[in-house]
């Protein structure tokens, strides 16, 4: 899209350039979705990032002029403006910050309209409700419900939102009551930029701990692989020459080939086998 930045008021054109600066200056520029986080849970989070990255808040036609004049692989990011965002600074590594991120989330209750981000269930078993009209809010809201021992009780375990499903009001509202908060609230990472390329959300969700056990399996495998094919490197060659030794030994035992290295565990064969046809033929 192209954007004419010459006509900008001066307090736009000293903000789009802030951002150039900016991304000039940190190895790291991400766009983040804010909407919906609240004032005080925002202050919390800048000052958790502090020292780590700087938060700007802006508008998104800045960002986009900024992007535009800035050029090359940066006007790219420009697709991944949407909702409310706001710009993320940083030298951590897009990896670092998208776990900073997701420590910034917070469980809050649904509201009506929002979409569920992921399967929203209710459990079956006993409530603290007493018998009244939260039983007909339950059944119209699709979750069985029945009177037992004085309490309400959820009769069945029922998936009331499909992920990606938008959450209607009777919906939100029994949530609410039931204390299940099933929001994710917090900065949401749009897109980051670092040495060149764009990272997505799904690039970064890594798993630190499957990753590590996948780095040791693939680790043992090569280490294996080196050792059966007797293909020597600095890791391996010392394992490589003992297996070597150890079966070139064994070979001789077996062979009865009289070298010194081979000698004691020919001789150690030779009398449990002089034992054995002793116990055999004792006797005769």
């Amino acid at each position: 899209m192209a954007l004419y930045t010459h006509h900008l008021p001066k307090w736009k054109r000293d903000e789009v350039e802030k951002i150039k600066m900016w991304a000039k200056d940190y190895a790291v520029i991400s766009l983040v979705d804010v909407h919906g986080i609240p004032a005080a849970q925002l202050q919390g989070i800048r000052r958790d990032l502090h020292g780590k990255a700087v938060l700007r808040m802006t508008r998104n036609t800045l960002i986009e002029h900024a992007f535009a004049e800035l050029g090359g692989d940066y006007a790219d990011l420009e697709r991944f403006i949407e909702g409310q965002s706001a710009l993320i600074f940083t030298n951590q590594n897009p990896f670092s910050l998208f776990r900073t991120l997701e420590k910034t989330k917070t469980k809050m209750a649904a509201k009506a309209g929002e979409v569920a981000p992921q399967d929203i269930v209710v459990s079956k078993g006993p409530t603290n409700f007493k018998p009244g009209p939260v039983v007909g809010e339950l059944q119209q809201a699709g979750i069985p419900a029945v009177i037992d021992a004085g309490k309400v009780r959820i009769r069945d375990t029922k998936v009331v939102v499909k992920k990606g499903a938008v959450i209607q009001k009777k919906v939100a509202d029994i949530l609410s009551k039931l204390e299940i908060k099933p929001m994710d609230v917090g900065l949401r990472l749009q897109a980051a930029f670092y040495e060149k390329t764009i990272f997505r959300p799904e690039m970064l969700a890594i798993d630190d701990e499957a990753y590590r056990r996948d780095i040791a399996l693939a680790a043992r495998q090569a280490f294996n692989l080196s050792l059966t094919a007797a293909y020597p490197t600095k890791v391996t060659v010392a394992a490589i020459i003992g297996k070597a030794f150890s079966e070139a030994r064994n070979l001789a035992v077996e062979a009865s080939v009289y070298e010194k290295d081979a000698m004691d565990a020919i001789i150690a064969r030779a009398s449990r086998e002089a034992k054995t046809l002793k116990g055999i033929v004792g006797g005769k």
